[in-house]
């Protein structure tokens, strides 16, 4: 049974950081690409970040470029996000999510195949 259990999350002042975590278990997690999504209120959810299997390939949404960061500890089977200079317009529901493949790390929900339950970040001004 795959599982992927979110942390991290909470309550910060805009120009504040936080790290996110996600522990998976259950396969091969270095055998995989990983992602971070987000949900805000009344949103439709949205790609924040995803991480080749080997790390050496990220990619980032537009909204966050310059202030998020995507990383992993295959050792670990974990990924984690990074995230810096956060703003109210970034609060939301975070989800990590397990792709369907090594070479799967993008924008679609499609392509991921596990999610964990969410981790809610709240930014306030």
């Amino acid at each position: 049974q795959v599982q992927l259990v979110e942390s991290g999350g909470g309550l910060v002042q805009a120009g504040g950081s936080l790290r996110l975590s996600c522990a998976t278990s259950g396969r091969t997690f270095s055998r995989y690409g990983m992602g971070w999504f987000r949900q805000g209120p009344g949103k439709e959810r949205e790609f924040v970040a995803g991480i080749s299997w080997s790390g050496q390939n990220t990619r980032s949404g537009d909204s966050v470029k310059g202030r998020f960061t995507i990383s992993r500890d295959n050792a670990k089977n974990t990924v984690y996000l990074q995230m810096n200079n956060l703003q109210p317009e970034d609060t939301a529901v975070y989800y990590c999510a397990s792709s369907r493949g090594e070479y799967y790390y993008g924008r679609s929900e499609n392509e991921y195949a596990y999610w964990g339950q969410g981790t809610q970040v709240t930014v306030s001004s």
